[in-house]
C-alpha cells in the first residue's frame, strides 16, 4: 500500500508540473489572478463532485473543526499564483527550478512538522537519513540550477 501511495504522490507531482506549463500559457492570455480563480474554481466543482459520489460520512462537518484548521484551504492559493506568474516570464524548463524549490521548501517544512509534532501531527524526529535527504535535494536544487543557467548562455 506504502508503495502504491508513492506512486500516486509521484504522478501527483508530474501534473504539478503539467499545471504549471499549461497555467503559464493560460495566465499570460488572461491574467495570473483569472488563471489561478479557474484553477481553484475547476477544483472545487471536481472535488465537490468526488464528496458526493465518494466520501464516506464522518462524525464532524466542516463547521465543526476547529477553525485554524480550515487555514490549510488558504495554503494553495500563493503556489499557484507564483508558479503561474514565474511560469509565463521564466519558462517551463527554466521553471523546473522553482518546482524543485517549491519541493525542497516543502520537504524542510514537512520535518519541521514531524520533528516538532506541529498541527497536532505525531513526532517523526529528525534522523541522519532525513537529514541527508534535504542535503541531497539542496545540491540537486543547485545542479539543475547551474544547468539551467549553463544552458541560457548557450542559447544567448
Amino acid at each position: 500500500m506504502t508503495l502504491i501511495m508513492i506512486i500516486l504522490a509521484v504522478i501527483g507531482g508530474a501534473t504539478l508540473s503539467i499545471q504549471a506549463a499549461i497555467n503559464a500559457q493560460l495566465g499570460s492570455k488572461v491574467g495570473v489572478f483569472r488563471c489561478a480563480f479557474l484553477t481553484f474554481s475547476v477544483g472545487a466543482l471536481i472535488t465537490g463532485l468526488l464528496i458526493f459520489y465518494f466520501e464516506p460520512s464522518h462524525a464532524m462537518t466542516l463547521l465543526d473543526v476547529p477553525k485554524w484548521q480550515l487555514l490549510g484551504a488558504m495554503c494553495g492559493v500563493p503556489y499557484i499564483v507564483i508558479m503561474v506568474f514565474a511560469v509565463q516570464r521564466i519558462g517551463t524548463a527554466v521553471a523546473t527550478v522553482a518546482t524543485v524549490a517549491v519541493i525542497f521548501g516543502q520537504l524542510c517544512m514537512s520535518m519541521l512538522i514531524d520533528n516538532f509534532g506541529w498541527f497536532g501531527n505525531g513526532i517523526i524526529s529528525f534522523t541522519p537519513t532525513r537529514i541527508g535527504a534535504i542535503i541531497c535535494l539542496g545540491i540537486a536544487l543547485y545542479f539543475i540550477h547551474a544547468s539551467n543557467k549553463a544552458a541560457v548562455k548557450t542559447e544567448g
